[in-house]
Formats: structure tokens, sequence, C-alpha cells
């Protein structure tokens, strides 16, 4: 996806608040939702998992096709350029250094965080596209990523539906609400406060950026989760949970949005 989309995306300055939207919501996110799982007593990989995918938005699976349908193809490249030079760059730095910390066992050394970051293929990825931004790709090879690219999310969504037992819900409420209300209310309206009532700006493209961030939880953050052992359980119902709510609260999100 980072070779593929990445390479076709024309950075400017009115695109540096989009970039940075999921990178804020991460870090007060961490932040917030640390110091609320500590007043609860809840375990160490339950926190880990509430704050990784808790943290994140589904700004490409979900995201791309959703601003499509709401805002139209036109604005596709705002969701790219969140996704690529937010989402998935989080992931492969805060969210790995985030799965390391809270996993089980002794706390992680800096070296093995970085090693794992520097090993983590979606990082790998988007620096190469980064770089490769200047050079023309064949025809073959832009359809042959593409067509790679959209293989993606059918395989992250099975991947994490075979997981999905509703039994799991049984004294899961809280832990649900805590993360499920950060990423899907909470954290759009941070950016809302800090980027628009603070910061002033405005227009289709904050829509845009603020529409992503109400997403459902990230599919990836909850595989990475998973891997490091984050109660799973816990992370295949964020997603299984997230994805059907949010239909709801992204329309909610999308009228009120206009107002800006």
């Amino acid at each position: 996806m980072a070779l593929a989309y990445l390479h076709n995306i024309e950075i400017d300055r009115t695109l540096v608040y989009s970039a940075l939207a999921p990178w804020v919501m991460f870090v007060i996110g961490g932040a917030l939702l640390w110091t609320i799982c500590r007043s609860m007593n809840l375990p160490r990989q339950t926190t880990g998992c509430i704050i990784l995918v808790g943290g994140m938005a589904n700004t490409a699976f979900m995201g791309i096709p959703m601003i499509e349908a709401f805002y139209g193809a036109s604005w596709m490249s705002v969701g790219i350029v969140i996704d690529q030079l937010g989402s998935y760059l989080i992931l492969s730095i805060l969210g790995i250094t985030v799965a390391r910390v809270f996993a089980a066992g002794p706390r992680p050394e800096l070296r093995d965080i970085v090693r794992r970051i520097l090993q983590f293929p979606p990082f790998l990825a988007t620096i190469l596209a980064l770089l490769l931004i200047a050079v023309p790709y064949p025809q073959w090879l832009d359809t042959l990523l593409t067509r790679l690219a959209a293989t993606v999310a059918p395989m992250a969504l099975v991947s994490v539906g075979f997981q999905l037992r509703l039994s799991d819900l049984q004294g899961r409420t809280n832990q649900l609400v805590l993360a499920l209300g950060y990423k899907l209310i909470v954290a759009p309206l941070i950016i809302l406060a800090l980027f628009v009532w603070l910061l002033g700006a405005g227009g289709t493209i904050m829509q845009v950026t603020i529409f992503e961030v109400a997403m459902a939880p990230m599919i990836g953050a909850s595989i990475v989760a998973m891997e490091n052992d984050l109660d799973p359980q816990l992370a295949t119902l964020l997603v299984g949970l997230g994805v059907p709510l949010s239909f709801v609260t992204l329309s909610i999100w999308y009228y009120a949005l206009l107002a800006i």
C-alpha cells in the first residue's frame, strides 16, 4: 500500500495538519488512556492493547472508501496522506514501541525496540516509498502494486474476524467503552478543538481530516497487539465491534463537521 499510494501524492502545506492529526491523537490518547487504565487497575497487557488499538484509526481500509462515499474521490488524497504519513508511520514507530513496552516479560531494552522498528515491513515500505517519489514507476509495476494493495484489506479482516468470539464480551464492557469512546468520540473532538477552535484551521481538508480520525480502530494495530500478546481477545473485539458501530458515529460526524 505504501509503495502504491504514497508514490503518487503531492505534499503541500495545507496537508500538514492532516499528517499531524493521527500523531496528536495517538500521543494524547496514550497519556489519557494510560492514566485511566491505571486508575482501573487493568493488567499491563490490557492497558497496552487499549492504548495501541484505541489510539489508532482505520484510515486505509475504512477511511479511504468512506472519504470517497461522503466527500468524493477528489478528496481521497487527503486520506492517503493521513494514512501513510500518519497512521502507518505511527504504527511502525510508536505502535511497535508501545507493543514491546507492554508485552509480557521483562521491560525491553531500547536496542530491542529500535531493532523491531527497523525490521517492521510497513516502516521499511514507507521509507522506500518516500525515497522513490521522484522515480516514475513503469505501468506494469504500478498495476501490480495496486492489485497487491487491494488484497490487504480482506486478508486483514479475515485474520481478525476468525478470532472474533462474541462470548468474549462478558466482563469487557468498561474496557470497550473506554477504548471505543476515545476512538470514536473523544479523539475527533480533541483534533477539532486543537486544529479548528485553537489554530483556526477549516475547510474541506480539515473536515476530511477529522472524519478520518473518527474512523474505527485500526486493523493493523490490532494485529500488532495480537502478535505481542496484548490481550488478543480485547484487540479482536475492538475491531469487530468498532467497525459496525463507526458507521453510525461517522454519519453523525459528517453532518456535524459541515459547520466548519
